[in-house]
């Protein structure tokens, strides 16, 4: 009997998670087998599910960001110093792949999460490609995927538990440009939002407050650097009126908007102060439009906004050297609420959904 690679395969939108047996790909040189070891659940595939994201060849197997064993390696797979990858390697990657680097945007404007050639494993493969999502026993690692080696000192959970909420708020902080003594709010206290509080803080932000629901979340908010926390329960004029009280009524430098909720960047426009930066990060989907006042918002205020989308490398790169030289100072590893099997996916993304769980892990 040939090999095969069981996995958990999302059909089409709104539709049960089906565990599937699907085809041992052929390995060429420069590629691998990942055996999995945890594969996260995230808004993303809660996107997926719902149908929310354009382009998506159903079916597929969910997963973008994942980690585990090199368990098969063709030909050689060297890292960014040249060092080749060995069977038994714990690795993550970069889930962005097939970026051409011949375009305007990789080779002019230098931002290849807008390649209109970037292929996301997870998400823009189906699997008539392939396994190539996380929510399954083994990863196909295509002829150049970007590997990455966790340090001996960085848990596999641990990173896992950061996931793409980490990657993506090591973006979303860069592009706020947060530095020692900033005043920052975060609004959305999901993995991505965590995240940024968490890398705000580790910047020296001298004040982070959390705006966002649950109570749950905002409580782990404050074990992740959180200065102060808002509940949504407040009217929006009353956190505003918080958030410019402490700070002297003028508002905070910058706004990282990682809620998903459209309002929100509204609600970001009222808090960021005069002169300040805010950055759109949770609009990932299409949620609608909002009313917002240019002048009294944006013009008058100076204010500069920044959007935000997905991430490259460089910020998976930084991320493990966080994590390597700064994880134990922050509780990562305690935003992972539940574990799953693959035969539980269902249940793994009705909690993510229903914001059950700050972080959920699928474990194969």
């Amino acid at each position: 009997m040939s090999q095969t690679v069981r996995a958990a395969v999302m059909t089409a939108p709104h539709q049960p998670i089906e565990l599937r047996e699907l085809p041992w790909p052929t390995l060429t040189p420069g590629s691998a087998m990942l055996r999995t070891l945890y594969s996260e659940v995230c808004g993303t595939d809660v996107h997926l599910h719902h149908g929310r994201l354009a382009g998506v060849p159903y079916p597929i197997v969910p997963g973008h960001v994942s980690v585990g064993h090199l368990a098969e390696i063709r030909g050689t797979m060297t890292d960014i110093e040249g060092v080749p990858f060995r069977e038994g390697d714990l690795v993550t990657f970069l889930d962005v792949h097939e970026t051409c680097g011949a375009c305007y945007e990789c080779l002019v404007t230098k931002q290849t999460t807008r390649c209109p050639h970037r292929k996301v494993y997870g998400v823009t493969y189906g699997t008539a490609d392939g396994p190539l999502g996380g929510w399954a026993d083994h990863i196909w690692m295509k002829p150049g995927v970007k590997l990455l080696r966790l340090p001996p000192s960085v848990d596999p959970a641990m990173f896992i538990a950061g996931g793409c909420g980490l990657v993506t708020a090591m973006h979303a902080v860069e592009r706020g440009g947060v530095r020692l003594g900033s005043t920052v709010a975060v609004l959305g206290v999901g993995p991505v939002g965590q995240a940024a509080i968490a890398l705000a803080s580790l910047a020296g932000a001298q004040s982070v407050i959390a705006v966002g629901a649950p109570a749950a979340r905002l409580d782990f908010a404050r074990r992740m650097g959180a200065t102060a926390a808002i509940s949504l329960d407040i009217p929006p004029e009353e956190r505003v009126a918080a958030v410019r009280a402490a700070n002297g009524g003028r508002g905070v430098d910058i706004v990282i908007e990682v809620a998903g909720d459209p309002s929100a960047v509204g609600q970001a426009l009222d808090l960021v102060r005069d002169g300040g930066v805010v950055v759109v990060a949770g609009q990932y989907t299409d949620g609608g439009s909002i009313s917002i006042n240019p002048h009294l918002q944006i013009n008058k205020k100076h204010a500069e906004i920044r959007g935000c989308w997905g991430c490259d490398y460089s910020h998976f790169h930084r991320a493990v050297q966080l994590l390597a030289h700064q994880g134990g100072q922050l509780p990562w590893l305690d935003a992972v609420s539940r574990r799953f099997s693959l035969a539980q996916a269902n249940e793994a993304l009705a909690a993510v959904a229903n914001r059950e769980v700050v972080k959920a892990l699928i474990v194969p």
